[in-house]
């Protein structure tokens, strides 16, 4: 067995994190595995039909398949942010997406999701894509997986990276173990991905440690490299869209799905081999919505806005003997909420500001389904866009354009009610206003150099006042600045 990570068998000391921790016979390992970009309807039990994913799909027919999942970005980095922090990444000041290591990154707080669990004697690691900033070389070593409390990092730190030769372009390697930049030219990510995540597991179970996990994979997002064709060479990083001379196929984004899903098999196949399943929670989910190759599944629009398209994802979950197979819930769900049910199932209690809730009583029928109010917000191009969807009923601000939905009976928003239901939108706009007050004031005390980048007028159906005038009686409003993905 290749060497993994030599702090699995040692003894971990406790953070300064305060938390309380309940400590079972035998704790439940949590294996939590995010996709990169794909479409709502990229799944067999999604829906698709040219893309076969039997090893996810299995998640649900054994466990529980959530139509009504959302992530809390709309790129990557803020959703990431949301589930290492519990919280709106508005919080943090992290808007869109980040860069690569030795950039802003998400602020360390002592409170992170990897740090609690670790504090409560699990093995923690980050296989993959890791997308929120920080420096790991150099003298001043602040932010980076590691500092947020994972025990093993091995991944990328920035956006994206050729998938064979793991670099964004000539001399801009990005593959890292720990604080290390490492080679591995010729191997496919999901592949290698997969491999350490393996690894980690076993070395784990030998150790007699918990585990918890994030298995980040980069795929389907950019450069769509196949898995049975090594991209020419290095530096054939680019974003190739639909325009461009010989652009990529949707087959090439089919191969780099189904190479997942085996990847996804083979982790499940280890837990089973090494006698962990039934006492592990498996999480599938996406970061936001898909990119031009993407199946949506009949919803609008897709990544980078705050359309159904851009937020809505699939998720999947398994804990035998918690979770009956089978199931299906409408239960609305966002992505910190994952970090509230991981940190449930360890036993730990979430810092009273995480705002999430725990899912597994809801999916698995032993509670009923809650109704939940969520925010977001984003600048496609040069356009700001805000949202907030309570219940069935989800407003739009998009620039000058208020417009209101019913997505539990018209999820592809094809049928704006706001002509008919007025009072949606009086009943909505003020909830968003009222957030974007609360997380830009949160924004300028954790953040106060991308607060002074990021934050724009506030949502006033028609137009609004640079921030320092508002209407009366009106909070604050604020938006993201554009940055590629």
């Amino acid at each position: 067995m290749r060497r993994v990570v030599t702090v699995i068998a040692a003894f971990v000391l406790l953070s300064t994190a305060v938390v309380s921790v309940q400590r079972p016979a035998a704790r439940p390992n949590v294996v939590y595995i995010m996709s990169d970009d794909m479409g709502y309807g990229d799944l067999s039990s999604y829906g698709s039909t040219d893309i076969r994913t039997p090893n996810i799909d299995s998640l649900g027919r054994e466990g529980v398949r959530l139509t009504e999942a959302y992530s809390n970005g709309v790129l990557c980095s803020p959703t990431r942010a949301a589930l290492m922090s519990g919280r709106y990444p508005q919080r943090y000041g992290v808007e869109t997406a980040l860069g690569n290591e030795g950039t802003f990154g998400l602020k360390v707080t002592g409170q992170s999701l990897p740090q609690l669990m670790k504090s409560a004697g699990y093995a923690t690691a980050l296989v993959g894509k890791w997308h929120l900033g920080g420096t790991v070389t150099g003298e001043d070593r602040v932010g980076g997986p590691r500092a947020h409390g994972f025990d093993y990092f091995f991944g990328m730190m920035g956006s994206h990276t050729d998938f064979w030769w793991h670099n964004r372009g000539p001399k801009l390697p990005d593959l890292w173990e720990n604080e290390t930049r490492i080679n591995r030219d010729g191997q496919y990510s999901t592949t290698l991905y997969t491999e350490q995540s393996v690894d980690f597991i076993e070395q784990s179970v030998q150790a007699g440690r918990p585990f918890y996990i994030n298995i980040m994979y980069n795929a389907p997002h950019w450069p769509y490299n196949r898995p049975d064709r090594p991209s020419p060479a290095p530096g054939s990083g680019a974003h190739i869209l639909a325009s461009a001379d010989d652009p990529p196929t949707r087959d090439d984004y089919r191969s780099m799905v189904e190479a997942m899903d085996a990847g996804v098999g083979r982790i499940l196949q280890a837990l089973e081999r090494l006698d962990v399943a039934d006492n592990t929670l498996v999480i599938f989910t996406n970061d936001n919505g898909g990119e031009w190759l993407a199946e949506q599944g009949g919803l609008r629009d897709r990544k980078w806005t705050v359309y159904e398209g851009g937020v809505r994802v699939p998720a999947l979950l398994r804990w035998p003997g918690r979770i009956p197979p089978g199931r299906t819930s409408q239960q609305p769900a966002i992505s910190f909420d994952w970090s509230a049910t991981m940190l449930a199932a360890a036993g730990v209690t979430p810092p009273a500001n995480y705002e999430g809730i725990d899912l597994v009583p809801i999916v698995a029928g032993q509670q009923r389904e809650v109704e939940r109010t969520f925010f977001w917000r984003a600048v496609p191009g040069n356009r700001s866009q805000r949202a907030v969807r309570r219940g069935e009923w989800k407003l739009i601000i998009d620039s000058n354009h208020t417009v209101v939905y019913n997505v539990r009976q018209d999820p592809g928003e094809r049928h704006d009610l706001t002509n008919e239901r007025q009072d949606i939108a009086r009943q909505l706009q003020p909830l968003l206003i009222a957030w974007e007050s609360d997380v830009n004031a949160e924004q300028r005390a954790n953040a106060p150099e991308q607060a002074e980048r990021n934050l724009l007028p506030a949502p006033r159906g028609g137009g609004g006042a640079r921030e320092g005038a508002p209407p009366a009686g009106a909070g604050r409003g604020g938006g993201a600045n554009d940055s590629r993905p």
